[in-house]
């Protein structure tokens, strides 16, 4: 399957969209200046599975990347992902609180 991610910035995410055009899987974020929030990762029922949501998630780390943002992963998703992905390491802002 071959998907095409873009950036949807009047709707706050990214889109991947199979060779129909139907949109597989979203990634739903809030940009602040240079801080982007990646707040949600979704895919469609169909397109679980099969690696949609990786496919976004290095879509939307390269993106950052090239645009010198920060990030900030909200997602559970995202952020496990990235758990696994150290080459993202030095754009990547986790929370440090404390629990106690």
């Amino acid at each position: 399957m071959q998907l095409t991610v873009t950036d949807v910035p009047e709707r706050e995410r990214f889109e991947a969209r199979d060779e129909t055009g139907t949109t597989a899987g979203v990634v739903i974020y809030q940009l602040t200046g240079n801080v982007i929030a990646y707040i949600h990762t979704k895919v469609a029922p169909e397109f679980e599975g099969k690696g949609v949501a990786s496919a976004l998630a290095r879509a939307v780390m390269d993106d950052a990347r090239a645009k010198g943002r920060t990030v900030v992963p909200i997602c559970p998703f995202l952020n496990d992902w990235l758990s696994k992905h150290g080459e993202y390491d030095d754009i990547v802002v986790r929370s440090t609180r404390n629990v106690k």
